[in-house]
């Protein structure tokens, strides 16, 4: 009996980190400091506990359906790029876990439907209560995540749909806390993830899939514009992120601000502009994948960096 039920367990485990999987939940862990950082940075410090522990529970559920959904929108997709998209470069960390578990019949698509919706009605209640405006703003992120997965086809543009779809979390975290926050942090926060998400996210992780994507004639930014302008447009948007994030710390922060901004300008040159220069120089999917790995702990290591420097102002 010990033995049938071990491995009842163990099959249900297994189960459970396919629907993790298709969630890509290690990266959207990464992406939930981002709404964290952006409330914490915005109040100088932490909002009461009730806001910390329904905020958790609902960014947990927002990030976990959207990514869900976008393999479900990508589904008959995913299934025509075959091992090219199941099998990741080496050291990716989008495929940390099984890549595209729907697509390579590991979930079904009403599997993968029912989780999404499940913890797309979480995410929606816990918006609903911590304020009714983070309710539309997800509604809104996860429509334009739609949005982004069909024009795949039709425009590299669709990156510029990606950087709201990414700010979605961040900017309904400041109207957690702040039912009226302050317009310019609210700007620049948003061209900072914006321009993250383009040069650090969209950029490389389209890289990667290159070989499926031309083969496919996707209209991604690689594909279209080719390895040089893809670079070129990539280390911009990182120096334009990483100038937007210093500005945001040199105007917000309460305590020591040159020790804030000087910290937050190495970990953008560490994690963001050292691995663009690289892919500016190799214009290589190694490369394209070490940035996009480096710059995903950006947000984490932000929140990190703020936590810290709280505690010792």
């Amino acid at each position: 009996m010990t033995d049938v039920s071990s491995a009842k367990s163990t099959g249900r485990f297994e189960q459970l980190k396919l629907y993790f999987a298709l969630s890509r939940t290690p990266h959207g862990l990464l992406d939930m400091a981002t709404p964290a950082f952006a409330a914490l940075l915005y109040l100088g410090g932490f909002p009461s506990f009730g806001v910390v522990l329904i905020g958790l529970v609902t960014a947990f559920a927002g990030y976990t359906a959207v990514y869900a959904l976008n393999d479900i929108i990508d589904y008959r997709t995913d299934k025509q790029r075959g091992n090219d998209a199941t099998v990741p470069p080496e050291n990716y960390l989008d495929a940390a876990m099984v890549r595209h578990p729907m697509a390579i019949g590991l979930l079904t698509y009403k599997q993968g439907l029912l989780w999404a919706t499940g913890w797309a009605l979480v995410a929606f209640i816990g918006a609903y209560v911590l304020n009714p405006m983070c309710v539309v703003i997800f509604l809104g992120g996860a429509v334009l995540e739609t949005v982004y997965c069909l024009l795949w086809r039709v425009s590299p543009w669709r990156a510029v749909v990606s950087g709201f779809v990414k700010n979605s979390g961040p900017v309904a975290a400041l109207f957690a806390v702040d039912p009226h926050p302050s317009p310019r942090f609210l700007i620049i926060l948003f061209g900072a993830f914006f321009f993250w998400e383009i040069g650090g996210q969209n950029i490389p992780n389209d890289w990667a899939d290159l070989n499926a994507d031309s083969r496919l004639r996707a209209k991604t930014i690689p594909v279209h514009l080719g390895a040089e302008r893809a670079a070129n447009l990539a280390l911009i948007a990182l120096v334009v992120a990483l100038a937007l994030i210093v500005i945001l710390f040199a105007l917000s922060f309460p305590g020591p601000r040159g020790l804030a901004v000087l910290s937050t300008a190495v970990v953008g040159i560490a994690l963001l502009l050292i691995p663009g220069l690289r892919l500016f120089y190799a214009k290589s999917r190694a490369a394209a994948v070490v940035l996009f790995n480096r710059a995903s702990y950006f947000p984490l290591t932000l929140l990190g960096l703020v936590l810290i420097l709280i505690m010792v102002q």
